[in-house]
């Protein structure tokens, strides 16, 4: 059978998608050992996971470009599962980086103005699981913008008030959420090593963060099919038979 006569016979497949839309904390996840990446090998053949995030940006921000990402009436644009992973630049102090920072009531309506777009473009809230910032290690993170010629623009108490805001907004909008801020300071706890420079995530915080989110994402996709057969299950003889159906196998 030639490529062109394939293609015709079998209905096109639907790879379902799953979003993972944040900062630089979601921008860097696809690195080795990173936890967007272990989410995409948990789900190959089973979702396509992209990676949109965008280093250094905050909720005003990502606002803006969200219509950008996901439109109305596209099936491949209508994800199974968004992570909206804000924070860590919004909470920065005003004073000291007053580019990236957001107040807190603005960051709500936010993270309030995401929600309600994912669902006016059929994405409802039971797919969409927002994410706290993790806490800051001030002194690692101090040491970095010091590196950098500034000073410290950043403390663990107000990125701490934003998490809290942020579990408000799930609580108000009915989505799930992960507090990553409380579940790596628990029973005070050192969270430094989950950090590799103060604010990003150490190979043992992607770890960690994986192993978290992992539960909340595979309520939302353990009804999807591998798609296309196992090699063992294809028919030899006449393979067409069994590549060219709905690939539920």
């Amino acid at each position: 059978m030639a490529l062109s006569e394939a293609v015709g016979c079998g209905s096109s497949l639907v790879w379902p998608r799953v979003l993972l839309f944040g900062d630089s904390i979601t921008q860097v996840s696809f690195q080795q050992g990173g936890w967007g990446a272990s989410l995409a090998d948990k789900l190959v053949r089973k979702c396509d996971v992209l990676n949109r995030g965008f280093s250094g940006y905050n909720t005003r921000w990502a606002k803006i470009i969200l219509p950008r990402l996901i439109r109305k009436g596209n099936s491949l644009d209508n994800p199974v599962a968004v992570t909206i992973f804000f924070g860590a630049n919004d909470s920065a102090l005003k004073d000291e980086n007053p580019k990236q920072h957001v107040p807190l009531d603005e960051y709500v309506a936010n993270l309030k103005s995401m929600v309600q777009y994912l669902k006016s473009v059929d994405v409802p809230e039971n797919r969409v699981i927002l994410v706290t910032p993790p806490p800051l290690c001030e002194t690692a993170w101090e040491a970095e913008c010091v590196m950098q010629g500034c000073k410290l623009n950043r403390l663990n108490s107000v990125v701490g008030e934003y998490a809290n805001a942020c579990l408000q907004v799930a609580q108000d909008c009915g989505t799930d959420v992960l507090d990553l801020w409380t579940l790596m300071q628990k029973d005070s706890q050192d969270f430094s090593p989950y950090l590799s420079d103060g604010l990003h995530l150490s190979p043992k915080g992607n770890e960690f963060v994986f192993s978290h989110l992992w539960p909340l994402i595979e309520k939302k996709v353990s009804s999807l099919p591998l798609l296309l057969p196992y090699w063992r299950d294809v028919a030899e003889a006449k393979p067409e038979l069994s590549l060219l159906g709905d690939g539920d196998h």
